[in-house]
């Protein structure tokens, strides 16, 4: 799979850009994916549009925008741009406007930029790197750190990082395993997380979907910080994390014990039958950890 670097080269980055709207950001942003023939003209549009359809879900952390629409053959390669705005704009978001930082991706699918995808959630995740990457002075600054710190973090359970966040969110987590103790959450019934296999030996797990208007960008963002909580608390082994878009989550739910999405497309989605849990800010895993509490009340 690609790496950060790989898809965001020092072409697609632009520091301090001026814009009148949010329209004009994404503008800006589509502009440098053509620039660097990542995207036809046609995909801008298709950005756009995706906001005027979808409502400001991309915006997906405080300050954040992250913007793109459905593969298409618009999209010539898969490449990523960065636009840091000189003034914030509001794209009407109700909790993380105004933006100061928008970044484009264009997928030709949606498999290719999964670890890129990762690897910027958990840059932006980290306040030191997120400054790091605020100040950078010009593109080639920028990419020195994107470049200094991709791999770098490790948040397995056990590691410093992961301490302290799971001090952040409360201390130890809960264990799925314990005797007489599985998980619960309300709706249809699921396979049993403490009991080690099912018939045909095939391991029990619960699937939890991440949702977004496209299943290629935020809800990839949604699901790294998601399994990183499950890392956290040692649920890995007994919850499964898909990503994907609105119309396949319809159709997909029966499956799921529970929906993490933004507040926009849980308005879209209405009832799927499971419990649809808002996130704000999909790069925050203290948030992320008190949503799947409140899923599995523990």
């Amino acid at each position: 799979m690609a790496a950060l670097n790989d898809l965001l080269p020092t072409a697609a980055v632009r520091l301090d850009v001026r814009v009148a709207d949010w329209r004009d950001a994404i503008r800006t942003a589509g502009g440098l994916l053509v620039e660097t023939g990542a995207t036809t003209e046609i995909y801008t549009a298709e950005m756009i549009r995706n906001v005027e359809e979808n409502g400001p879900y991309l915006v997906i952390a405080p300050g954040f925008a992250f913007v793109h629409a459905r593969p298409s053959p618009a999209v010539l390669r898969t490449g990523m741009c960065w636009v840091r705005l000189e003034t914030p704009v509001e794209f009407g978001h109700e909790a993380n406007d105004p933006v100061h930082l928008v970044v484009g991706l264009a997928a030709e699918d949606s498999g290719a930029h999964t670890a890129a995808m990762a690897a910027l959630a958990q840059l932006l995740a980290d306040p030191e790197t997120a400054r790091a990457l605020q100040d950078a002075a010009d593109p080639e600054a920028l990419h020195t750190v994107l470049a200094g710190t991709e791999g770098e973090r490790d948040d397995r359970p056990g590691d410093e990082g992961a301490e302290g966040e799971r001090a952040a969110t409360g201390g130890a987590a809960p264990d799925p395993a314990a005797p007489g103790r599985a998980p619960a959450v309300s709706g249809p019934a699921v396979p049993d997380p403490a009991v080690p296999e099912q018939s045909g030996g095939a391991r029990a797990v619960h699937k939890i979907l991440t949702v977004c208007g496209n299943g290629v960008g935020t809800s990839l963002f949604l699901k790294n910080t998601l399994e990183q909580v499950l890392d956290r608390w040692g649920w890995s082994r007994h919850v499964t994390v898909e990503a994907t878009d609105t119309i396949s989550a319809k159709g997909k739910a029966s499956e799921a014990v529970a929906i993490l999405t933004s507040r926009e497309i849980a308005r879209t989605l209405g009832d799927v039958g499971v419990p649809v849990q808002v996130v704000e800010d999909f790069t925050s895993g203290p948030e992320v950890d008190r949503v799947l509490r409140d899923t599995y009340d523990v």
